[in-house]
């Protein structure tokens, strides 16, 4: 994306609106898209990178499939970042690789199965200032809440 367009774009889904309508619309749609392209099309990636999660449930332990945005690291692993769009409460994806971090994600058409790792402490630290460098307005979605947004280190198994 151009700078003029990365830069609205930005803006926008920085906006309460956006964390209002995005929740509801954006995975559905790509959950869809993916599925119909055969893993090969996932339309929120053309903002950021995006993988599918597919983690099994905290409580049912059945497979739940989230499209997430990502941020890729060198070195082939990637860390997911528990925003929820800058709304209350830690979404479910991130209770559920607490709980089962043994999960697969759906890469640029390919499935890697991968364990999950909550980041803590100064290893935390590092990986928020890169996310933030990577993509600025998850500082406006930690501004809206009281916790602290939940990062994840995907390394693949």
């Amino acid at each position: 994306m151009a700078g003029y367009g990365v830069r609205l774009v930005r803006k926008v889904s920085s906006t309460r609106a956006f964390a209002k309508v995005a929740p509801h619309v954006i995975p559905a749609f790509d959950r869809t898209v993916h599925r119909l392209t055969r893993g090969k099309v996932l339309p929120s990636a053309r903002m950021l990178p995006g993988v599918i999660l597919t983690a099994r449930g905290a409580r049912s332990g059945l497979p739940r499939r989230t499209p997430l945005a990502c941020m890729p690291e060198d070195g082939g692993t990637w860390i997911l970042i528990g925003s929820n769009f800058g709304r209350p409460g830690h979404p479910v994806w991130t209770t559920n690789l607490l709980k089962h971090p043994e999960a697969e994600i759906s890469w640029r058409g390919r499935d890697i199965d991968v364990r999950a790792r909550l980041l803590e402490g100064a290893e935390r630290e590092a990986a928020w200032a890169a996310v933030l460098a990577f993509w600025p307005p998850y500082a406006t979605y930690q501004s809206r809440v009281d916790r602290e947004i939940r990062l994840f280190r995907l390394q693949r198994r």
